[in-house]
């Protein structure tokens, strides 16, 4: 691979990753402002809801959503801190080691309005011609 094809991916690297940053920090912003809850709790959330019996163990959780076993951990901890009452956690009763976080009603719920709001961003954004215009280059550029 030539030195200028080499810049070429990494400057259409740079800019798909800087598209994907000023969407995830709208997103970020809006569901804090709107109900409290950062991108990756809403993530925790909506795996939840996709997972048979709308339960998953941590580790589980911790690879969908690609937080550390520690920062998953508190994650969980700090979203029932909150007292909503969203998730649960349950020891698996085939493995005392293993831990299960499922969604409740009022899960299902928080989750249903999140994702109005986040459905309205993504809209929103990629509505947005400068963003729309940025997508098309950089899809073009990765094309050659």
């Amino acid at each position: 691979m030539s030195a200028d094809q080499t810049q070429h991916l990494i400057t259409s690297w740079l800019s798909l990753t800087q598209i994907q940053a000023l969407i995830t920090n709208e997103l970020e912003q809006t569901l804090q402002q709107k109900h409290d809850l950062s991108l990756n709790e809403f993530y925790v959330l909506l795996f939840l809801s996709e997972a048979p019996e709308q339960k998953l163990r941590l580790q589980q959780l911790q690879t969908m959503v690609g937080l550390s076993q520690s920062a998953m951990s508190r994650l969980v901890s700090r979203f029932e801190a909150k007292g909503c009452g969203a998730m649960q956690r349950a020891i698996c009763e085939n493995d005392r080691r293993g831990i299960y976080t499922s969604l409740t009603p009022i899960g299902e719920e928080k989750l249903r309005k999140a994702k109005n709001t986040v459905q309205h961003v993504l809209e929103q954004q990629f509505a947005t011609p400068k963003l729309k215009h940025g997508l098309q280059e950089v899809l073009k550029q990765i094309k050659g």
